[in-house]
């Protein structure tokens, strides 16, 4: 190897391919190495020789006690220590001197601002006396501990970390994860451990959805009735938002909360009915959907009551932003409103999205005056709003083009909506700016970036974590790296020690399922029902709520399909596999595959003591016999193919109306592995037909 090998962007990526990921297993330990960073950096040079650690290792920089390196650096060390179990002799978080051994020294040149377009750029260079990290900001340096941490890797000798130059800088300045905690309250530990997550995979904007029509989330002051009466009891006082505020901005995140208004008001309205578009008395919504009531935005009651809420709300929040929703607004109420109705007709309005923008216009005065700038969804974007504010389009890309050509800045989420439960490769060929864009630079320039949106209908503390991880990795590193690095076999490589590694945070989003399995079935040994979840996916989109079942926010979130991973990674690795299989015929391959396809065949039985003690697991057992016949006809499909003898007439037909069967949603999930088998059982079909 020559002693500076210059390793552009996708040849980084190839060198992860030939790691050959679905051949070896995801993870050895916590080694990962250049390999296995995620995001893939900007630039990247490998060099020959490795950094070794052990216990002399030192941590050494500017940074003083109290402040934000400070404590990435201390966070650093006590992370790494922990891969390692290395009792490091530096004191480091007390003192981040000059170390006498090897170490790792960072610079900076001034404090960032949490604000977009900071710089959060790094250069990282590890060599073998020596690790510099340095960047413009106190954020960029944060960026690369990150980094740092990742090319941790081990061999016969010990931990290293091998020598690379590294370049590093984002290709969006908005990156960030949207947690709705209106629909289901979530705990403040909750919203810590995935700010821990967000550092890890450097997103920086963690978006609040503190508002909806089933809970309002924030304590408040001047307006108590708003927490006494719209949240059932669960809502952030003022002094936990500023702990989480404050949490965030030393991991460099910054936090945008949203009040959703005019619609999604209803646990607004619970407390102030006044402020209505109709009279009341209103009830918290134990629902999901859209629902009616709105404010009234022809009352100037109501921009008098929102001067001193956003006034008291500017105040918690110190972004540069806030987020007013005004999305999906139910008209009835305007419509049925003479009062409403003639305020149109004497102002020239000619339907309820111009008194909309009207609505919104008053809100941004009030912002503006604050010091605020305003986000809103797709909806508020109306020609008479001024360019300063910015789109957050759930539509889709071409909303987000309308946006820019007109000279407003904007934000994606649609494709990132992770509550969907779609396979991690649906969000991450999912561009901002995809390739042949119709935008000017100058237009480009005005995306900002995107965020994944964790929708809270069917969430709760317990699989909240499961949802969001580790798919949201997979956007994160779209929103970071550049738009080159799309090789989704590499990406889910990298994605399974990622997975892992969020784990150190406290993220839930792997063990949860064994607990909730256990306890579900009142037993402590459940690998037959781990196998069964392990191929099943919970339904798409808005399927579930469309299998006759009604949720409330009172409803129990804890049955088997609760306890499946959103995306099965054993399903894929064996999709994978089946094509590659038929491809090649390689008796490897097929044995791989005959493998899993006996283990699948044989779990039903397994699965069924558990079904007899548990009344709640009961309604699996068409799925674990369908992952039964699955797999027997997935086993005659191999047996054939390996063999090169043709099934007898009419054997393809039936096998493949079985599958057909199976395909059907059951316990409202789905099994994962029936399409693979599909393709083996077509492969065995006489050529021509």
């Amino acid at each position: 190897m020559n002693k500076h090998l210059r390793v552009s962007l996708l040849a980084a990526v190839a060198i992860a391919l030939a790691a050959s990921w679905l051949a070896a297993p995801a993870a050895a330990g916590p080694a990962r190495g250049v390999t296995g960073l995620m995001p893939v950096p900007d630039k990247i040079t490998v060099i020959d020789g490795r950094f070794r650690i052990d216990e002399n290792l030192g941590v050494a920089g500017p940074g003083q006690p109290g402040s934000r390196v400070f404590h990435a650096a201390a966070r650093f060390m006590a992370r790494l220590a922990g891969r390692p179990a290395l009792f490091f002799k530096q004191d480091y978080l007390l003192s981040q001197s000059a170390s006498k051994g090897p170490a790792v020294s960072y610079s900076f040149q001034r404090v960032g601002r949490l604000e977009p377009n900071e710089d959060e750029s790094y250069a990282l260079s590890v060599k073998p006396d020596g690790i510099t990290l340095s960047a413009v900001t106190d954020i960029g340096v944060l960026r690369g501990f990150e980094t740092l941490l990742q090319l941790l890797d081990a061999d016969e000798a010990g931990y290293y970390f091998p020598c690379v130059e590294v370049q590093d800088r984002p290709r969006f300045t908005w990156r960030g994860l949207l947690i709705d905690v209106g629909r289901h309250f979530e705990p403040v530990d909750v919203i810590k451990r995935n700010l821990d997550g967000m550092a890890a995979v450097k997103l920086n904007v963690l978006h609040w959805h503190l508002t909806e029509d089933q809970g309002f989330r924030v304590e408040s002051k001047v307006f108590p009735k708003l927490h006494e009466r719209g949240s059932d009891g669960m809502f952030y006082t003022r002094d936990e938002i500023r702990d989480v505020v404050a949490y965030a901005a030393d991991r460099g995140i910054r936090v945008m909360p949203e009040f959703d208004v005019p619609g999604h008001s209803t646990s607004w309205l619970v407390a102030y009915p006044e402020l209505a578009a109709a009279p009341g008395p209103y009830e918290l919504e134990r629902h999901f959907g859209v629902f009616g009531p709105a404010f009234d935005p022809t009352s100037e009651r109501v921009y008098g009551f929102f001067d001193k809420f956003f006034r008291e709300m500017a105040g918690l929040f110190p972004d540069p932003y806030i987020h007013i929703g005004g999305d999906e607004v139910n008209p009835d109420q305007w419509n049925a409103n003479r009062a409403i109705r003639a305020y149109m007709k004497s102002h020239g309005l000619a339907n309820n999205d111009a008194l909309q923008a009207q609505f919104n216009t008053r809100i941004l005065r009030i912002l503006t005056k604050l010091g605020k700038k305003m986000v809103g969804w797709d909806e508020i974007f109306q020609p008479t709003l001024p360019k300063t504010i910015v789109i957050h389009s759930w539509r889709g890309p071409e909303s987000l083009i309308a946006a820019a050509q007109k000279g407003y800045q904007g934000i994606l989420s649609n494709g990132y909506y992770i509550d969907l439960c779609q396979p991690a490769v649906e969000h991450y060929l999912n561009d901002p700016i995809p390739a042949g864009s119709p935008l000017s630079d100058a237009e480009k320039a005005l995306v900002l970036g995107g965020e994944a949106t964790m929708w809270g209908e069917m969430v709760t503390p317990e699989t909240i974590d499961s949802r969001i991880w580790p798919r949201t990795a997979a956007i994160a590193e779209r929103l970071w790296s550049p738009a080159g690095v799309k090789n989704v076999d590499d990406m889910y490589r990298r994605l399974a020690l990622v997975e892992t590694e969020l784990e150190e945070l406290g993220l839930t989003h792997l063990k949860y399922q064994a607990m909730m399995l256990r306890r579900l079935a009142g037993a402590t040994d459940v690998r037959p029902l781990e196998v069964l979840a392990g191929v099943t996916e919970p339904l798409r989109g808005y399927e579930r709520s469309a299998q006759g079942v009604t949720y409330s926010t009172l409803s129990p979130y804890t049955r088997f399909v609760d306890a499946c991973f959103p995306e099965s990674l054993a399903a894929r690795d064996f999709r994978v596999k089946v094509g590659r299989f038929l491809e090649s015929r390689d008796p490897a391959l097929a044995e791989e595959l005959r493998s899993s396809l006996v283990c699948w065949k044989k779990n039903h039985p397994l699965v069924l003591p558990f079904l007899a003690s548990s009344p709640a697991l009961r309604e699996v057992e068409g799925l674990s016999m369908a992952l039964e016949s699955v797999s027997a006809a997935g086993l005659e499909a191999l047996a054939f193919l390996v063999s090169g003898k043709a099934p007898e007439k009419g054997w393809v037909e039936g096998r493949a109306k079985l599958l057909e069967e199976a395909k059907k949603p059951r316990a409202q999930s789905r099994l994962a592995v029936v399409e693979a088998v599909e393709k083996l059982v077509a492969a065995c079909a006489p050529a021509g037909k």
